[in-house]
C-alpha cells in the first residue's frame, strides 16, 4: 500500500484497484475505502469511517492546535491506516483543511503524522477543497445539463460552489462553520430570538460575497438546484426524515423545503444542550454545534432564494477517489474536463499574468526535452515531477507583470506561491513555485523563503534536480522569436551535451552566450559538465 496516493497499474485492467481517502476536518475526520474497477471506470464505497476529533478546538491565545487534539487525531489516522492495510488498500489520499490551514503548527502536525505513521497528507485550500467537493458530488448525481448549487457545510468553513456537468463556474470557501461559529460566539443552549437575529446577520455578512459571485454567474433564465452535502445537511435531514416519515436511513437524494428547515429551526433554537442530546436521529457528537449548522443552512437558503434543498452523501472524501482516478487515467465521459484541470489552472494564471504564451511554451518544450533526457537519472519521489517542471516553465516570467527588471523571479515566486492552482496539493504548489523562483539568479540558500517553504529533503532534491534543467531552457530563450529548431541532449557520466540546430538563416551565438552565463549555477545542479554544440554552424561553441 501506498500512503500518498502513488499506484502501480494492475497488470489486468479488470482487476479491482481499492482506495482510501482521509478527510482530517475541522469537526472530524472522515475515511472512505473505495473499489475501482479499472474495466467499467468506476467506484464503490466499501467502507465508511468516523471519528469527532474536534481538531477546531485551537489554543485560544496561540490558536495552534492543542496536544490533546493532535493526539486524538494521530490516533484516528493510525486505526484508519490499519483498517485501509487490512482491506487491501492500494493506495491511501488524504488531505486536511480548515482547522489545520489555519493553524500556526498545522504544517508541524502533517509532518509528524508523516514522520509517525507514513502517512502523506495534503494541506488543501478553500477552492481546492470546494472542487474536490464538486466532483464527489458529481460522482453521485446527474446534473442533466442543469446548474447546480453546491453547499458543504464543516466544522470551521463553509463551501459553496456554483457547477456544472462539465466544470464548475464559482468556488468559494468561507471562515464560518458550525465548530467556529459555536466557539467564537459561545452558542451553547437556548437562544433568544435577538440572539439569533444577531447570528443570522454575521452568518449573512460572511456568506454574501460568494452568493453575490453565484448570481452574477446564473443566466436569468436559470434556476439552480441546491445541493447540501456533509455532515450538518445530513444531520438536519435526518431530523427532518423522521418528522416527515421518511426513513432516515435513505438520506441521499432526500428533498427538503426552505419551510420545513425553518420550521425546525424555530424549535431547536429554543432547546437547551441536554435536550437536543435525547433528539431522536441527531448524534449526541453533533448537539452542540447542530444550532450554528442549521442557521448557517438557514440563511444560504434564504440568501440564494431557493426553495428546496436535495442531499448528497457523496462530497470530499469521494471527490478525492474521483481526483486519483482522474490522475490515473482511470475516468473518461462526464469527467473529461476536470481531467486536465491542472493544465488549464496554470494557463488560467499565466493568461492572467500576462505571461507570453509563445516564449513559455517554447521554454516548457525546452524544458521537457531536457526532463526526458535525464529521467533516468532523476529520483522519483515526486511523481509529478515532469508536470511540475512543465508548469513551472509556463509560469517562470509570471512576475515581470510587478517587475520586468532585477529580481522579477522573486515577484514570480510571490505570485505563484498566493495563487490558486486547482487540482494540485500543497505539496506540489510550494515545489513548483520554488522552481519558478530558481530559474535564474543564485541557486537555493537556507536564508531564502523559498527554500525554507519546503517541507522536508525530498521537495528540496526535486528543486535541486529539476532547477537546473528550467534555468537551461529559460536560457535557451533569449530573444522574441524562436531561433532553435531542435533540440537534442547526450549524457555521459561527466557531461551533458545540448545540441541546438537553429532555423535556416539563424544564430545562436547569442543563446551560447547566455548558457555560459549560468554555467556555475547550471553545472553543481546538474552533476555533470555542459556543452554546447550547434549543428551546421561554422564553430562549435563549447566549454567545460
Amino acid at each position: 500500500m501506498a500512503s500518498n496516493g502513488t499506484f502501480r497499474p494492475a497488470t489486468s485492467v479488470s482487476q479491482e484497484v481499492r482506495v482510501a481517502a482521509i478527510d482530517i476536518g475541522t469537526n472530524s475526520i472522515h475515511m472512505v475505502l473505495a473499489a475501482v474497477d479499472q474495466q467499467l471506470r468506476s467506484f464503490s464505497v466499501l467502507i465508511t469511517e468516523k471519528t469527532a476529533i474536534r481538531l477546531g478546538e485551537r489554543d485560544p491565545e496561540t490558536g495552534d492546535l492543542t496536544s490533546q487534539a493532535m493526539e486524538r487525531a494521530m490516533e484516528a489516522l493510525r486505526h484508519y491506516q490499519q483498517l485501509a492495510e487490512s482491506h487491501g488498500a492500494h493506495a491511501v489520499v488524504g488531505v486536511a483543511t480548515s482547522a489545520v490551514r489555519e493553524a500556526g503548527n498545522g504544517r508541524q502536525f502533517l509532518a509528524l503524522v508523516e514522520r509517525k505513521l507514513g502517512l502523506q497528507v495534503d494541506l488543501v485550500n478553500g477552492r481546492e477543497e470546494a472542487r474536490l467537493i464538486y466532483l464527489g458530488v458529481l460522482s453521485a448525481m446527474d446534473f442533466a445539463g442543469a446548474p447546480h448549487l453546491i453547499l458543504d457545510i464543516g466544522g470551521g468553513s463553509t463551501e459553496l460552489i456554483l457547477a456544472d456537468s462539465q466544470d464548475t463556474r464559482s468556488l468559494s470557501s468561507l471562515r464560518v462553520g458550525a465548530v467556529r461559529l459555536a466557539q467564537d460566539f459561545g452558542v451553547h443552549g437556548a437562544l433568544t430570538a435577538e440572539r439569533v437575529q444577531f447570528l443570522k446577520t454575521f452568518i449573512q455578512g460572511m456568506l454574501e460575497p460568494a452568493v453575490c459571485k453565484v448570481q452574477q454567474r446564473l443566466a436569468m433564465d436559470e434556476s439552480p438546484v441546491l445541493v447540501c452535502t456533509s455532515g450538518t445537511a445530513m444531520a438536519i435531514g435526518s431530523l427532518l426524515a423522521l418528522r416527515l416519515g421518511t426513513t432516515a436511513q435513505r438520506l441521499n437524494g432526500l428533498r427538503f423545503g426552505l419551510n420545513h428547515v425553518q420550521e425546525l429551526m424555530r424549535e431547536l433554537v429554543t432547546l437547551e444542550l441536554e435536550q437536543r442530546r435525547q433528539l431522536p436521529g441527531l448524534s449526541e457528537r453533533r448537539a452542540d454545534i447542530i444550532v450554528t449548522g442549521g442557521l448557517i443552512l438557514e440563511t444560504a437558503m434564504e440568501l440564494l432564494n431557493v426553495q428546496e434543498m436535495v442531499l448528497c452523501k457523496r462530497a470530499l472524501r469521494e471527490g478525492l477517489i474521483v481526483n486519483w482516478m482522474l490522475r490515473h487515467n482511470l475516468i473518461v465521459d462526464r469527467f473529461s474536463y476536470q481531467s486536465n484541470i491542472r493544465q488549464r489552472t496554470i494557463l488560467h494564471q499565466a493568461r492572467k499574468y500576462g505571461v507570453d504564451s509563445e516564449r513559455a511554451e517554447r521554454v516548457a518544450r525546452h524544458a521537457l526535452t531536457l526532463f526526458d533526457a535525464c529521467s533516468h537519472d532523476l529520483d522519483t519521489m515526486i511523481a509529478e515531477a515532469r508536470e511540475l517542471l512543465w508548469g513551472a516553465a509556463m509560469l517562470h516570467a509570471c512576475g515581470r507583470h510587478i517587475s520586468s527588471v532585477g529580481g522579477y523571479h522573486k515577484h514570480s515566486w510571490y505570485l505563484v506561491r498566493h495563487c490558486t492552482l486547482l487540482g494540485y496539493s500543497d505539496t506540489e504548489h510550494l515545489i513548483l513555485a520554488a522552481l519558478v523562483r530558481y530559474h535564474r539568479r543564485s541557486p537555493p540558500k537556507k536564508r531564502h523563503e523559498a527554500w525554507l517553504s519546503l517541507q522536508d529533503a525530498n521537495q528540496q532534491r526535486c528543486v535541486q534536480q529539476l532547477s537546473p534543467l528550467l534555468r537551461i531552457a529559460v536560457a535557451l530563450d533569449c530573444r522574441p522569436q524562436a531561433v532553435i529548431e531542435r533540440l537534442d541532449v547526450a549524457l555521459t557520466a561527466k557531461s551533458m551535451t545540448i545540441q541546438l540546430t537553429p532555423f535556416p538563416g539563424a544564430n545562436v551565438s547569442l543563446e551560447c552566450w547566455s548558457l555560459d552565463n549560468c554555467r556555475a549555477e547550471i553545472e553543481p545542479g546538474l552533476g555533470r559538465n555542459l556543452r554546447v554544440d550547434v549543428v551546421e554552424a561554422l564553430t562549435t561553441a563549447a566549454a567545460g
